[in-house]
């Protein structure tokens, strides 16, 4: 449709005034809305007694999850609603893998917006099955629906900003996904406010919630891939002299590998492993970290000497605002460790960093359960707080480090492709800590205790990870694509060469001329929300230090 002419890829082709500081900043607004399907527990407890509205109306005992999707005479279980963050990172995952090699022919902006039509009409179909009852309805909407504008939303900003920024791919990156890690400090506390707000006495507020999130959600998401810009072909920035080839840096890559062909190259899979584990450790730590912490130091975090089972209600009220504090420490550690991990990997390299993450990992891991029976508090925090750094940074380093190996042509469509070890990850991690948990529960063995296994265990996912990332090599030259392949896959994205655009012949920048005013703005809609975000969750986080 000629009217929507605008959305198409060579519609954003920059000319050499463009400021590429522009870009994170649409990144990030995509991020800090999609980045809320972290924070999308927050409406569990009011869901499950959004008939009861004070007390929960119980469904029958035997009833089975399928007739519980249907039913609308009973409150929906909490586990049942939590299959929502399974549905998020399934979808993501496989619309990221499916869409990727769509997503670089149709250019960014185009993608940006299918996902704000996703995943805010997502939100508004969840509203309409919370009001009409109908858990169906929200796992179609937010879960599958939503799913999919996650997916397209995660990737939409990595090919552009890794191509904005060869001299910082790590950074670029790093400043985009951590968005997604800030999306729910921002989107909680919004989410609460407006519950609180739209809460009647004969309703929870959240269907109402759910629509006025979609609103907010859809202006800064179609804010964010309207500004959306791609550099021409051979653009580079003014000053910068890619480095040579040579043998200290044979990780870098200067050619390209087409998407069809990752599927059969021994790297891919390598990575594809080293993210999966890494994912699944840190997923395993991120869910658990709250009722751990309650469950091993129980009465010691209020001035007790007591186990978690001899504590009251009230003493349990206490320790469990402690652990929510801790939720949010980490919460902030992830987002953090998004951005610095990331742009420190820009001077020790990708697969370094990894190494970091996994031999540093394997420790912390293996420690913590001597760190709890010896009741060192303050080092148990600080090993969980800078494993969420890496786990967060693992997410935000990995397209740097498959730009490195494959190429930036096709980067987003290979690493919506890698996205499917999240998928794997966000089903396994947290089946396999809370099917040990509940085994060793089972056997007897004290709440205390109950960690210590599964602790190893994830350590011994890092050994292998560790395996994955030690055979990384560069990728063999029969994968990289010729320069007739490049040439009509150019075609084909749409791509303009620098010399064409008004960049010059060499490709380089000429001075930038766009409006610093713009720029400022640009960055104050993002970085104003995330910062009260963060301040937020801070004074959430300064109730475990009390």
């Amino acid at each position: 449709m000629a009217f929507l002419d605008f959305l198409n890829k060579e519609r954003t082709i920059a000319d050499g005034s463009f400021n590429r500081w522009l870009v994170p900043p649409a990144a990030l607004a995509i991020h800090l809305c999609i980045g809320m399907a972290y924070g999308f527990s927050v409406f569990w407890l009011p869901l499950s007694r959004a008939i009861g509205i004070k007390d929960p109306q119980a469904c029958a005992a035997d009833m089975s999850l399928l007739s519980e999707l249907f039913a609308t005479g009973c409150d929906w279980k909490i586990s049942s609603l939590g299959w929502m963050y399974t549905l998020f990172f399934v979808f993501l995952g496989s619309s990221a893998a499916l869409f990727g090699g769509w997503l670089e022919r149709a250019g960014p902006r185009k993608a940006g917006v299918v996902s704000a039509l996703c995943w805010c009409g997502g939100l508004v179909i969840s509203a309409i099955g919370v009001h009409q009852h109908q858990m169906w309805m929200m796992w179609l909407g937010s879960g599958v629906i939503g799913g999919i504008g996650l997916g397209l939303g995660y990737i939409s900003p990595v090919s552009t900003l890794i191509k904005w920024f060869p001299d910082r791919r790590g950074m670029a990156t790093g400043m985009a996904i951590m968005g997604f890690g800030g999306g729910a400090v921002i989107g909680a506390p919004l989410a609460n406010e407006l519950m609180k707000h739209f809460a009647t006495p004969t309703s929870v507020g959240v269907w109402e919630t759910f629509l006025a999130m979609a609103a907010i959600y859809f202006v800064f998401m179609m804010a964010g891939a309207l500004s959306y810009r791609v550099p021409a072909s051979g653009w580079k920035p003014a000053g910068w002299t890619p480095p040579p080839a040579n043998a200290a840096n044979t990780m870098i890559t200067t050619r390209h590998v087409h998407v069809k062909r990752v599927w059969g190259i021994p790297q891919f899979w390598l990575l594809w492993g080293v993210l999966c584990l890494n994912v699944t450790a840190g997923i395993g730590i991120l869910g658990m970290a709250s009722p751990l912490l309650q469950e091993i130091f129980a009465g010691r975090l209020i001035g007790l000497d007591l186990a978690f089972n001899d504590l009251s209600v009230a003493q349990k009220a206490q320790t469990a605002a402690i652990g929510a504090g801790l939720v949010g420490l980490l919460s902030l550690f992830n987002i953090g460790g998004r951005f610095v991990w990331a742009s420190c990997s820009d001077y020790i390299g990708r697969k370094a960093t990894y190494f970091v993450f996994l031999v540093l990992g394997f420790i912390l891991y293996a420690s913590i359960p001597s760190l709890a029976h010896a009741g060192n508090l303050f080092l148990f925090v600080t090993a969980f707080c800078i494993i969420l750094s890496m786990y967060g940074g693992g997410f935000a380093t990995i397209p740097a480090y498959l730009a490195d190996l494959f190429g930036t042509q096709m980067v987003g469509a290979i690493h919506g492709r890698l996205l499917t070890a999240w998928s794997v990850a966000g089903v396994f991690g947290p089946v396999l800590v809370n099917y040990i948990r509940e085994y060793q529960l089972s056997t007897g063995v004290p709440k205390a205790q109950a960690y210590d296994v599964t602790m190893y265990i994830l350590a011994g996912m890092i050994v292998l990870g560790f395996l994955c990332n030690l055979m990384v090599r560069p990728v063999a030259d029969k994968y990289f694509m010729t320069d007739a392949e490049l040439a009509v896959e150019k075609k084909l994205a749409h791509d303009r060469d620098a010399s064409a655009n008004g960049t010059g012949a060499a490709g380089a920048a000429v001075a930038v001329r766009s409006n610093p005013l713009v720029t400022a703005f640009a960055w104050a809609a993002v970085g104003i929300p995330l910062a009260i975000g963060i301040w937020l969750t801070l004074q959430k986080a300064a109730v475990f230090f009390k």
